[in-house]
């Protein structure tokens, strides 16, 4: 185990991007909207925790209850679709009565730590020392926790067209980011 500032960098930007925190603040806002209180830390907090345990432990857990990172990752995809089309349509498909705040589910799962970096973690494991991916997934949460601190002002700055656009817009994103990542798994599931 050595420490490689180059390794933390590209580790972190390759987290960073597909976390897409900045793209998910529509979501965050929604999410507040809905729930009127998201726990920051609580969020940040669970996120880091799911994707350090899953660093360690992943491909093992996925392998003893017999699924495959395939198919961990179709799954995800269909949960970014759903979320997508809710964006998009401006209809609300995810319901939870029971939930005071949206702070683990969905935003620390799937949002943040959801299937895409969750089958990121486990391909930068082949390539990255461990301490290396742990030092950028602490890195990542820090920057998860200030601009979800920041929803509210970021909502203000925007007004609520400029939110309106930006979550129609990041919602074609988060629809494309979705076939993407099932269209990339999926012939694995047939391999």
């Amino acid at each position: 185990m050595e420490l490689d500032f180059k390794e933390i960098i590209t580790v972190g930007m390759v987290l960073f991007a597909v976390i897409d925190i900045v793209g998910t603040i529509p979501i965050v806002v929604d999410l507040r909207t809905k729930h009127g209180h998201i726990e920051s830390e609580k969020a940040s907090l669970v996120a880091g925790i799911i994707m350090i345990v899953f660093l360690f432990i992943g491909e093992e857990f996925l392998n003893l209850i017999g699924i495959d990172v395939h198919s961990f990752a179709v799954a995800g995809s269909f949960v970014l679709f759903f979320l997508a089309l809710e964006m998009i349509l401006g209809i609300r498909i995810y319901r939870d009565g029971e939930a005071s705040s949206a702070s683990i589910v969905p935003i620390a799962f799937p949002l943040i730590a959801g299937a895409g970096t969750m089958t990121t973690l486990l391909s930068l494991k082949a390539q990255y020392q461990t301490i290396n991916i742990v030092i950028a997934i602490v890195f990542n949460i820090i920057i998860v926790y200030i601009v979800l601190k920041s929803s509210a002002k970021i909502e203000k700055m925007l007004g609520k067209n400029g939110l309106g656009v930006i979550r129609k817009a990041f919602g074609v994103v988060l629809l494309a980011i979705a076939v993407k990542l099932f269209a990339a798994n999926v012939k694995g599931l047939f391999a």
